[in-house]
């Protein structure tokens, strides 16, 4: 197991990176030591800010002759704790923050090298002014950073026509356990030196080394975009309106999002300025966005869904005739996250399943689920494009605050295993940091465990990356559910 850092390697870390760079202060760490959700809580024997991947490398071999446990972190936005160090204050926390540069951006290659402490509203900014775009987004655009987008290989609300990060790094550059420098930035097309080193570390959740820099795909920027409310009856007819979209629109359809309409009545109920976009209400929504690039004809979403209306594929639709409308759609998707916590508590769960499967499961899970535990509500959302439910259970009306505590753990267990009698897995795109490790231990497959604890003793043989998230603390020589997990 990983030692607390001594006096000694404290004051050399504090000589190496400057007062910028190393603190200790309480004030000044307070703030990254709880999750995003604000349901775990850790302690840390320092916060070091290295200003490059030179000192990043000087930390990390420093660490490893040591076995100091490091615990890497980008905006801190994770939904699962993971980066978010154990309580015990052994660790250092390895905040990458001060490392936002953008080191290089070429419209022409369609290129941008950002460091891994990049915000990435930051870098979508930088993008437009060089007339390109970067093609994934998600609600903490604010505060994630490229390093976390890579390291939990985030997906957003454009997966349906980009992919998630696996898709857009093209190099990547990360400092190893043992403090070596991987210098694999340059995007090469065709390269078949053997393992994929940058695919094996996109996803890892800084169990297998420090992200420091990545290489990401751009495209170009949007020159005309339509946006649209649909009304549906079923989440098997919004599928079959989108196979029909992408039918009649090819390469045109970035987004498809499924709603319920009770996640709509929570967002009108409680996010002031929000109304609902159609005269009727349905018993399920979809908002679909299809774009396309500057100098090409605008994509004729309204043809498209005058079509669908008449095939009987859809029951109502409103298309936003401004920026403005489109936005204001778009933001009634974005607040549903919002609205369900000014609600009160949920048990929430991020899943994938096949497609095809999404919408037979939507509707018979959340069946079984509120058949099961009786007074239960569930609102079940998500990219129906790409197969990921946002599958959130409200508890009985006039459950107290203690709810999710005591029937949240039996709730999460049924969900997951109607996940998995579907084929599917426990995390779309959330990861599984430290909120899932019993999780995955349970239900994840033994063939695929036994190769990730291989592959962490073969790359973190000091089990110092990142101790207890996505596999245990150990170096995986142990079981996983020996790991300690807390409420």
């Amino acid at each position: 197991m990983p030692n607390p850092p001594s006096p000694a390697v404290l004051s050399e870390l504090e000589t190496m990176l400057g007062p910028r760079g190393f603190t200790r202060d309480p004030q000044a760490t307070e703030p990254w030591l709880t999750d995003w959700r604000r349901r775990y809580r850790g302690e840390a024997a320092a916060m070091l800010s290295p200003a490059s991947s030179a000192e990043v490398a000087a930390i990390v071999r420093l660490c490893a002759a040591e076995r100091v446990a490091i615990v890497p972190q980008g905006g801190n936005s994770s939904m699962v704790a993971g980066a978010t160090p154990d309580p015990d204050g052994h660790s250092v926390l390895l905040s990458l923050r001060r490392m936002n540069r953008i080191r290089s951006l070429d419209a022409d290659s369609g290129l941008a090298v950002c460091e891994a402490g990049v915000i990435l509203a930051d870098l979508h900014s930088a993008a437009a002014e060089a007339r390109r775009r970067f093609p994934l987004s998600l609600a903490a655009k604010g505060s994630a950073t490229v390093g976390g987008l890579v390291a939990t290989n985030a997906g957003g609300t454009q997966v349906l026509r980009f992919g998630t990060m696996r898709g857009l790094v093209q190099g990547l550059e990360a400092v190893l356990p043992d403090g070596s420098l991987l210098e694999g930035l340059s995007p090469l097309r065709k390269d078949n030196r053997g393992y994929d080193l940058k695919q094996l570390l996109i996803g890892s959740e800084g169990t297998l080394g420090v992200v420091t820099a990545a290489s990401l795909k751009l495209v170009p920027v949007i020159g005309a975009r339509a946006v649209a409310w649909i009304g549906l009856r079923s989440p098997d007819q919004g599928l079959k309106l989108l196979r029909r979209l992408e039918s009649a629109l090819p390469d045109a359809v970035e987004s498809f999002e499924i709603v319920p309409q009770s996640a709509l009545a929570l967002v009108l109920a409680h996010i002031p300025g929000t109304r609902a976009p159609l005269g009727e209400a349905y018993p399920w929504n979809a908002l679909v966005e299809a774009t396309a690039p500057e100098g090409a004809p605008e994509p004729a979403l309204a043809e498209a869904l005058g079509e669908a209306l008449e095939g009987g594929l859809a029951e109502d639709a409103a298309i936003a005739s401004s920026e403005a409308q489109a936005e204001a759609l778009w933001r009634l998707r974005e607040s549903i996250s919002e609205a369900e916590q000014k609600d009160g508590p949920a048990a929430k769960h991020d899943v994938s399943v096949e497609v095809s499967a999404m919408p037979r499961f939507m509707a018979e899970a959340a069946a079984a689920v509120e058949a099961r535990f009786a007074g239960t509500r569930v609102n079940a959302f998500g990219h129906l494009g790409d197969g990921n439910v946002h599958f959130n259970v409200r508890p009985p009306a006039g459950a107290g605050p203690g709810w999710l505590i005591d029937e949240s753990p039996a709730v999460t267990a049924f969900v997951h295993d109607l996940v998995a009698a579907a084929g599917g897995s426990i995390s779309a795109e959330h990861g599984i940091g430290q909120t899932k490790l019993a999780e995955l231990e349970r239900l994840g497959e033994p063939a695929r465990l036994s190769a990730m604890r291989a592959i962490k003793r073969a790359l973190d043989p000091l089990g110092i990356m990142n101790p207890g998230k996505l596999l245990s603390a150990s170096t995986g020589q142990e079981s996983l559910a020996e790991s300690a997990v807390r409420p």
